[in-house]
């Protein structure tokens, strides 16, 4: 490929300086052009890294017996109804209506359809267990596109989907495919990619892992012991606090006019935030009746661990009627009303001096201790954010850290959760119907491509892995009016192409700091120079993208020597 003729420029500047460092530098090269909010044309560069790394995960697929197929981007409402996700998926999923007035929607994941295509025709259980996958493209309404290809609305993405005949081959395959995720990542020359328990969300199933590239511009906020290796994603970490041994003291009430915040109390009562019960009030989204969360003052609420606990829908209460027995400020589990649901996090067991509101303006109480003063059964949970310093669930050391990620591909076990509800069943030996077992498998292409620029960089531009990069040589003829300099460009593009090295030509007329510029955004691992000092010597600059490596090669034998290093940096991705 000639740069004289590559489709798209290369742009010295970008005009929103927000954007992080992956969307500026395939902006400036020329990978890819906005459409629309989340949605992006992609030009031949980047087309030529995507169809790389999704040959590789084909291949990873492949190697533990997947089967490719091809799911429609529009589908049915009524395969949606069937498995109840219509309704339960808010506005991220497009939904429209044919010209025959029928409801359809927009593929944002394909498990519907997975279960569909296997339904009657896996109808004995000699048929399990099998996977199919597929890469297509799908539609998610993202109200919070950044990023460039890191988060979008349109995305291609890899999804496969298995089916077993018993949990302890769900778990079994589950494994297989964990351990090619990690060769995909190793092969896409991912290096920082760590693998995370995970909340299913919207997929449902009981077990899940999210693969995490780690990046300060990552949206994911991850739990991470660095003693044991534990790691989680924040939405499911466990939170352990050690509490001081406290004795009990009586309920004391006190007046506190002007405190509301657990700052302003604690620093009217001379107390610490561990010594209050912090008390949130959120509502249930399809009632709008209230839940008082209580958490120890100096920890956070984790909304996602409270929803999955309460197995309800909720959000944070932005304003509190006046009828519902709840004083904003001075909420408490003393006379709190019967009116709300009430959740108390397992930071305040065994706390038995506690300042807690009064439900009364003005007052807090002190020496509360819920176990005896409360006045409900209730039972305590984990509701509560990790955080940093905090202790491991696994080793019981306090060394957590906490780290950003950037999502890059995600497993389930989904259990029977479709299968059941879409009416899926075979044939057992003991000649008895059952339903099949799940399990589910994504990664995001064009996102991996994004993560793996933003994390193989300079500032000059992508530093490409051998094993995706567009192209795997790039020679810069830094006198393309020399007929000589010409000449041995052009035979050294030929015979590195005879020998099956994808090379990119930079044939253009421009001055030598444009060009190496130009080089730095297309990233590829291998450069050549030629040029009319290097002739005169016979031979040619070899250089590394990485800066790693620069040598000069005889001329004559410059295409035979560049191919076995190209050849020797791709082995180092090669599993």
């Amino acid at each position: 490929m000639k740069v004289s003729v590559l489709l798209g420029e290369r742009l010295k500047h970008v005009s929103d300086e927000s954007q992080i460092e992956s969307q500026v530098l395939m902006t400036k090269g020329g990978y890819m052009k906005p459409v629309a909010s989340g949605i992006y044309s992609l030009l031949p560069p980047a087309q030529r890294i995507s169809r790389k790394i999704q040959r590789i995960i084909r291949e990873e697929m492949d190697r533990i017996d997947g089967q490719e197929v091809l799911f429609p981007v529009v589908m049915p409402a009524s395969l949606w109804q069937s498995s109840g996700r219509y309704t339960s998926i808010g506005s991220e999923m497009v939904r429209f209506e044919d010209r025959g007035g029928n409801k359809m929607v927009l593929g944002m994941t394909h498990e519907e359809a997975a279960v569909h295509m296997a339904d009657h025709i896996a109808k004995s259980y000699t048929q399990y267990p099998f996977m199919i996958y597929q890469l297509q493209t799908k539609f998610r309404d993202e109200p919070r596109a950044r990023g460039g290809l890191i988060r979008v609305r349109e995305f291609t993405m890899k999804d496969a989907y298995s089916f077993h005949t018993s949990q302890e081959d769900l778990e079994k395959y589950y494994e297989r495919a964990y351990e090619a995720y990690v060769r995909i990542f190793k092969r896409v020359g991912a290096k920082n990619v760590i693998a995370v328990k995970s909340d299913s969300g919207m997929m449902g199933g009981s077990v899940s892992h999210e693969f995490m590239l780690l990046t300060d511009v990552g949206e994911d906020t991850l739990v991470i012991c660095p003693d044991c290796g534990y790691s989680a994603n924040m939405e499911v970490a466990e939170c352990i606090t050690k509490n001081a041994e406290t004795s009990p003291a009586p309920l004391t009430k006190v007046a506190t006019p002007n405190a509301k915040t657990i700052e302003e109390v604690c620093a009217f009562l001379g107390k610490k935030p561990e010594d209050t019960a912090k008390a949130v009030v959120y509502a249930y989204n399809d009632t709008d009746e209230y839940i008082v969360v209580f958490v120890r003052g100096d920890t956070e609420v984790n909304e996602t661990k409270l929803r999955n606990y309460l197995k309800r829908e909720v959000h944070p209460a932005a304003a509190i009627r006046e009828d519902s027995g709840i004083v904003p400020g001075f909420i408490g589990g003393v006379g709190l009303t019967d009116k709300v649901d009430v959740v108390v996090d397992r930071s305040l067991e065994g706390l038995h001096d506690l300042v807690t509101g009064a439900n009364e303006e003005g007052y807090h109480y002190t020496g509360f201790d819920f176990a005896r003063d409360y006045g409900r059964k209730f039972v305590y949970v984990d509701v509560a954010k990790a955080r940093a310093g905090g202790i491991c669930p696994v080793c019981g050391k306090p060394h957590l850290t906490v780290s950003k990620g950037i999502e890059v591909g995600n497993i389930f076990q989904l259990g029977d959760k479709y299968t059941k509800s879409m009416g899926m069943t075979y044939l057992d030996k003991d000649n008895t119907e059952k339903h099949p077992i799940m399990g589910c498998y994504g990664i995001g292409v064009g996102r991996l491509m994004a993560s793996v620029c933003q994390e193989s960089r300079d500032e000059y531009g992508p530093v490409w892995p051998m094993s995706i990069a567009p192209w795997q040589v790039e020679v810069c003829d830094l006198r393309v009016t020399d007929d000589k300099v010409r000449a041995r460009s052009e035979q050294l593009v030929s015979d590195l192409e005879r020998m099956g090295v994808e090379v990119l030509y930079d044939d253009r007329e421009v001055r030598p700091g444009s060009m190496f510029a130009d080089a730095d955004l297309f990233g590829v691992p291998v450069r050549v120079v030629v040029s009319q000092k290097t002739e005169e010597r016979g031979v040619v600059e070899v250089s590394t993208r990485d800066k790693k490596i620069k040598m000069e090669f005889a001329a004559d034998e410059a295409a035979e020597k560049t191919a076995a290093l190209v050849k020797e940096l791709l082995a180092a991705y090669e599993i």
